[in-house]
């Protein structure tokens, strides 16, 4: 379909809760063509996740593509497109665990934020079928992050040390090389 502009941290839509979207509406060749879009942008873009009000759309809609591999988390077991309508987030384990974020919506800045690891997402998908899963460690803090988006939060909003906000460059520079293994 169409790579949308993915609007930036400032644009007043990221941090206004978005609206549920409407029964009759799910399936719709609208929201199907909103969908494939998201799906277009999100790969352009080269990202995991995206909601639909980071590209202008304050809707309750994200969707998740985590392909599986090594990754600068670990090796992650894959996360096939998920299409989430209208979700909801219930934490089912209060114990966290911290990643460095980064978000289409704030490029150029990583930002380490600590999250419940064990979650259940409960939502509609693209076919109308209303699911429950559950997530845990590193897809639970993808869900989270998109679902704040929803919420109008920003993972910015979720940082306890400012001195854990850094620019890509050198978060690539400093922290990555702290990071690895020594031995």
């Amino acid at each position: 379909m169409a790579v949308r502009k993915i609007i930036r941290m400032g644009h007043p839509t990221l941090r206004r809760k978005a609206e549920s979207i409407a029964e009759n509406m799910i399936g719709s060749a609208s929201l199907s063509n909103l969908i494939e879009d998201m799906q277009d942008t999100l790969r352009d873009y080269g990202g995991i996740g995206l909601a639909a009000p980071q590209i202008d759309e304050p809707i309750q809609l994200a969707i998740i593509d985590l392909p599986g591999g090594q990754s600068r988390y670990g090796e992650l077991e894959a996360l096939p497109s998920t299409v989430c309508i209208n979700p909801f987030v219930t934490t089912l384990d209060t114990a966290t665990a911290g990643y460095w974020e980064g978000c289409l919506s704030i490029p150029g800045l990583r930002g380490f934020v600590e999250r419940p690891q064990q979650i259940r997402l409960a939502y509609t998908d693209a076919d109308g079928t209303r699911l429950e899963r559950e997530f845990s460690d590193f897809h639970a803090t993808v869900v989270q992050h998109e679902i704040d988006h929803l919420m109008g939060t920003l993972y910015i909003d979720h940082i306890q040390d400012p001195s854990l906000l850094v620019f890509e460059d050198e978060y690539l520079r400093y922290v990555v090389p702290s990071e690895e293994p020594t031995g």
